[in-house]
């Protein structure tokens, strides 16, 4: 289902019943899985592997070398799972050698539009990109997750499992897991995402436990290591371990 204005590399590999619209450009060493349906303007470079039931709008560019001066045309890779949207004009970068070589977006993820992925970024599962927002290199966003609108990620930084970054937000740290954080003139986390975690099926005994360790970790005197401590001694749940994991493995410290 190849429209006769696209252009295909005889190289690429399309899946059965993908679409393929009017003036789309699919590359080398592009592969494309099943059910997937380009609108049409939409341009497509390899290294590149995409799973199925995935829809792109016009004017994406995906699978481009990425935007480092330090990249010298090495062979680096973009992998996008299944199930995913990627509205107008999103742009999705390829790794680096330095980075690891791999970008890596996962599945059911919603990619608004302007969105952009730069080079060795992680995306997990069920996230949400709002219009215009930006990923510096190497982010990585875990499941969940909601970045919104003309939202800057600094290179490096992380945003946990079901956090939720507020419009026009700058991020240069780590956000937490399950918070709601904003940034105005300076970046805070402001508790925790409730509405969110109760869309997403949290009971209220995770909620509480979870508000339980945000009170310590957010509102007492406590510095960041004493607050982690009181939490571990206090609160055993699930949840909160991977709030307290998340914390631990920040190599640039977290937003609070």
């Amino acid at each position: 289902m190849i429209h006769p204005t696209a252009i295909v590399s005889p190289e690429a590999r399309i899946g059965a019943d993908t679409h393929v619209g009017p003036y789309c450009r699919v590359g080398d060493r592009v592969r494309i899985g099943e059910r997937c349906h380009l609108e049409s303007h939409v341009v497509i470079e390899g290294p590149t592997t995409i799973g199925n039931d995935n829809r792109f709008f016009p004017f994406g560019t995906i699978g481009f070398q990425p935007q480092d001066l330090k990249f010298k045309g090495e062979e680096t890779f973009l992998t996008i799972g299944s199930h995913n949207v990627f509205r107008e004009y999103v742009n999705i970068n390829r790794g680096t050698k330095g980075g690891g070589g791999h970008t890596k977006i996962g599945d059911h993820n919603f990619l608004m539009v302007y969105a952009h992925v730069a080079h060795d970024c992680i995306l997990g599962n069920h996230i949400i990109m709002a219009n215009a927002a930006t990923l510096g290199g190497h982010v990585v966003i875990e499941d969940h997750a909601t970045i919104g609108a003309f939202s800057g990620v600094h290179p490096f930084c992380r945003i946990g499992i079901h956090g939720y970054v507020g419009g026009y937000s700058v991020i240069t740290k780590d956000v937490l897991p399950y918070s709601k954080t904003v940034s105005e003139r300076n970046t805070h986390a402001f508790g925790v995402n409730t509405i969110g975690l109760e869309r997403k099926g949290f009971t209220s005994e995770q909620i509480t436990s979870i508000k339980a360790a945000f009170r310590l970790l957010l509102q007492s005197n406590l510095n960041t290591s004493q607050a982690v401590e009181e939490i571990r001694k206090k609160i055993q749940s699930a949840e909160v371990q991977v709030l307290l994991d998340f914390i631990e493995a920040s190599p640039r410290g977290v937003i609070k």
